[in-house]
């Protein structure tokens, strides 16, 4: 389990210097992300993928959810129809829930792929005025360390709290 923790970091120096203190620290490279304005220089940085930037997860639930359940209501409304319903059953609902839940996911995924992460929105204005926000994913039992790892060493450092559920992939 692990908890991810958020830092607005003021340039790309102090970034990297933070960088390569936690990967002293034993925190893998995977682990650390940034995120910047576009058209920031971030160099070797590890810059945060479509998935951590996007909101890419969201989109692809929720389009899961409203399909599936579209799918159902629409396989109940046929089933009411004399010549449809006698075929349609229980397994034809079923099935064509599923359908239009693979449906929903994908055509709300490709909407949400080009929409700024909505977990990110709090970090926008400061990303907007060329600070680099850090997000370290870190075991649980980790989480004060190196909150003070980062804190007692980088005062420009601002510690913008942590997020408990972080999705296992990306």
């Amino acid at each position: 389990m692990r908890r991810r923790l958020y830092f607005m970091l003021p340039d790309v120096k102090s970034a990297e210097t933070i960088e390569r203190e936690l990967l002293l620290a034993k925190v893998d490279d995977p682990h650390i992300h940034f995120l910047a304005k576009d058209g920031t220089n971030m160099k070797r940085l590890h810059v945060a993928n479509l998935l951590q930037r996007s909101d890419l997860l969201n989109g692809i639930g929720l389009g899961m959810v409203a399909g599936g359940l579209t799918g159902a209501i629409a396989g109940v409304v046929l089933s009411y129809y004399p010549d449809i319903g006698s075929r349609i059953g229980m397994g034809g609902i079923l099935v064509l829930a599923v359908v239009c839940a693979m449906m929903g996911s994908w055509i709300s995924g490709m909407i949400a792929v080009s929409l700024p992460n909505s977990r990110l929105k709090r970090f926008q204005p400061a990303i907007d005025r060329g600070e680099i926000l850090l997000m370290v994913d870190v075991p649980v039992r980790r989480v004060r360390e190196i909150r003070e790892l980062i804190t007692a060493h980088h005062p420009e450092a601002k510690s913008k709290g942590q997020e408990a559920h972080i999705p296992a992939f990306p």
